[in-house]
C-alpha cells in the first residue's frame, strides 16, 4: 500500500543563540529520520520531552522544512513542489491537532468562523455548502449547534479541543497528526477526547500520527509505535510487542515506568538527564544513560536491525532479547542489589 507521507533521512538542525553575541549553537532537533505512514493506520510516537516528537510531527505535515533529506507526500517530493501547489496538497490532505486548544484557536473568532476558515482559504464549495459543512463538523465531534456563535473563551477545555479536532477535519484529510492532544486537559476529559479520535479514525478511515508522553495510551491506540531519543528514531515496533518484546533498552525503560496494576514492578532506572541536543554524545545518544553501554556504543551509532518480525526494527549494539522479562532487566540495571 502506498504511503500517504514518507520521510527519508530527514534532518532538522536549528540555530540557537549561545553565550556569545555573534555565535550560534546548532540544535539537532531531528536526525536521520526514516518513517512512512500508510492510509488508515495509527502510528504512535513516544519519548521524553525534547526528544524530537513535535519536530517529527511538524515535518510530516509540512510545517517544518527539513534541513536535509526528503519528505514524500502521496509519492511526490513535498519540498520540490511550487509553494502554492505544496500548500494546496498538504493543506487539503492533512490536519494537525495541537497540544493546547487555548492557544491553537483564535480567541476573537466564533466557532463557526474557526471551522469555516480552512474552507474559505482553500475555496471549498459554495457559501451554503460551507455553512452546511460547519454544522456537519460540529455534529461529527459532538458539539451542540448552539455553540456555533460562542468564542473559545466561553468553552470548556474539552469543547475547545473538539473545535480543534473539527477544524483539523474540515477539508476531509487523509492524514491527521495529533501532537499531545490531551496533555492540557483535565484527566476526566482525556478519555472522552481519545475515544473521539479513535471513533473518527475508524469512521473516516484516517491515518493518524499520535504523539504523546502517555505511553500506555499510545500503545492502546496505535498499530505501530515509534520510540524517539534525542532526535533519533531508535525503535519501531508493532504496538502489541512494544511492552514486553521491545528490543531497545530505552523503550523497555519507558514502558517499565508505567506498569500494569496486576503485575507491578519497579521501573528500570534511567540515571541522569537527557543530553543536550546542541552537543549530543558520540555514537549512540542513549549510551550516557544505558546500563548496557560500552566502548563500541561510544564509537558508532548502530544501524537498524530487524527483529523476528519484519515490521519490528531497532538501533542498538546490545539489544534486549525478546524473551527477557522487564523484571530481569530491572535486576540487570541494579547489579549490586540482591535478586
Amino acid at each position: 500500500m502506498n504511503a500517504i507521507v514518507e520521510l527519508s533521512d530527514a534532518h532538522v538542525v536549528h540555530k540557537a543563540r549561545s553565550g556569545g553575541l555573534f555565535t550560534r549553537d546548532r540544535v539537532y532537533a531531528l536526525t536521520g529520520a526514516d518513517l512512512s505512514v500508510a492510509p488508515g493506520e495509527t502510528v504512535g510516537v513516544v519519548g521524553e520531552s525534547g526528544c524530537g516528537k513535535s519536530t517529527l510531527a511538524k515535518v510530516l505535515v509540512g510545517v517544518v522544512r527539513p534541513t536535509s533529506g526528503t519528505v514524500s507526500f502521496q509519492g511526490r517530493d513535498l519540498w520540490s513542489m511550487p509553494a502554492a501547489e505544496r500548500r494546496a496538497a498538504v493543506g487539503g490532505s492533512t490536519g494537525m491537532i495541537f497540544q493546547d486548544p487555548s492557544t491553537a484557536l483564535n480567541r476573537r473568532l466564533p466557532v463557526r468562523q474557526i471551522l469555516r476558515d480552512p474552507l474559505d482559504v482553500h475555496d471549498r464549495g459554495t457559501k451554503q455548502q460551507r455553512e452546511d459543512r460547519v454544522r456537519e463538523l460540529m455534529s461529527l465531534v459532538g458539539l451542540p449547534r448552539a455553540l456555533a456563535d460562542a468564542l473559545p473563551g466561553q468553552l470548556s477545555g474539552g469543547q475547545r479541543q473538539r473545535v480543534a479536532i473539527a477544524r483539523a477535519l474540515a477539508l476531509d484529510p487523509g492524514l491527521v497528526v495529533a501532537d499531545e492532544p490531551t496533555s492540557a486537559l483535565d484527566v476526566s476529559v482525556r478519555a472522552q477526547i481519545l475515544n473521539l479520535l479513535l471513533d473518527l479514525k475508524e469512521r473516516l478511515g484516517l491515518a493518524l500520527v499520535f504523539v504523546s508522553h502517555d505511553i500506555q495510551t499510545v500503545r492502546r491506540m496505535s498499530d505501530r509505535v515509534i520510540t524517539m531519543y534525542l532526535g533519533r528514531i531508535v525503535e519501531e515496533s508493532p504496538a502489541a510487542e512494544v511492552t514486553e518484546r521491545a528490543r531497545h533498552p530505552y523503550t523497555r525503560a519507558l514502558f517499565s515506568a508505567t506498569p500494569g496494576l496486576l503485575h507491578p514492578i519497579d521501573p528500570i532506572p534511567l540515571t541522569g538527564p537527557v543530553p543536550s541536543a546542541t552537543r549530543p554524545p558520540s555514537g549512540c545518544p542513549f549510551r550516557t544513560r544505558c546500563w548496557k553501554a560500552d566502548e563500541r556504543c561510544a564509537a558508532d551509532m548502530p544501524d537498524f536491525s530487524v527483529a523476528s518480525s519484519a515490521d519490528h526494527r531497532f538501533r542498538c549494539h546490545h539489544p534486549v532479547q525478546e524473551d527477557e522479562s522487564t523484571r530481569d532487566l530491572v535486576r540487570q540495571s541494579h547489579p549490586t542489589e540482591p535478586s
